[in-house]
């Protein structure tokens, strides 16, 4: 017996009942019209979601099918989300922020979110600037082997760090200039893991992916092995479609 709605997101269109998905669970997605906005849903058995790998990329599928299938404006919702009913619906969402919605899809429309994640070598990367400015690198290799004092420790690793952090700067500034002016806003997010220098997302027209691709491209050709860039150019517009 079905315990609630599963929902996936909102779109500006109501997508066809012929157009078939398998969302949460095995259960097909349906999409139903409340208020003037389309939800994307599946009928769920349970009450709560664990934000497992399988769970989360079944979402992320269901958007995405969606699409590719040319309903492009969208706002996705956040993972796990169940309600018992429509009026749940009504009351929590809709009537307190049926014009910030609108206002979101507004600014949607037309627009798609593609990030880029940048990750590098620390190591390697500490091996090149020491091999570039040999001053440092006589510094660090002359304390090798030594006792050090805690004023000598503290002196060489804060010039190590900023010089990688200078590096690391540089770099980033390169994807700020070839690619920011192309976007329509930029979200810069807190890297996720140690080797992660960049996170970023961008909210472009729709049609001028290929372009801005072609561009990440070049950059990524520009730095060689030096990076390991990861560019998603289909993802449901999370970071664009915040209610405030």
């Amino acid at each position: 017996m079905a315990t609630g709605l599963y929902l996936y997101g909102i779109f500006a269109d109501q997508i066809p009942d012929e157009m078939v998905w398998e969302g949460i669970d095995h259960e097909l997605v349906h999409s139903e019209v409340i208020e003037g906005f389309s939800f994307l849903y599946s009928v769920v058995h349970k009450e709560k979601y664990l934000a497992s790998r399988r769970y989360l990329i079944c979402h992320e599928k269901v958007l995405e099918n969606v699409m590719e299938a040319g309903f492009r404006t969208l706002l996705p919702l956040r993972f796990g989300l169940v309600v018992k009913t429509w009026e749940t619906v009504i009351e929590q969402l809709i009537i307190p922020y049926q014009n910030q919605l609108k206002e979101l899809f507004t600014k949607l429309s037309g627009k798609r979110e593609v990030s880029i994640k940048i990750f590098w070598d620390s190591p390697s990367e500490l091996k090149r600037i020491l091999e570039c400015n040999q001053e440092l690198k006589k510094q660090r290799d002359d304390m090798l082997g030594k006792t050090l004092t805690m004023e000598e420790i503290i002196y060489i690793g804060q010039r190590i760090e900023n010089s990688l952090y200078q590096c690391k700067q540089e770099i980033v500034q390169v994807f700020r200039d070839q690619l920011n002016h192309c976007a329509q806003e930029v979200v810069e997010n807190e890297p996720m893991m140690d080797d992660m220098i960049y996170n970023t997302a961008y909210l472009i027209p729709w049609d001028q992916e290929s372009e801005f691709s072609q561009k990440v491209e070049a950059i990524d050709q520009q730095f060689g092995d030096r990076l390991r860039i990861r560019y998603n150019n289909l993802t449901a517009p999370y970071t664009f479609a915040q209610l405030m």
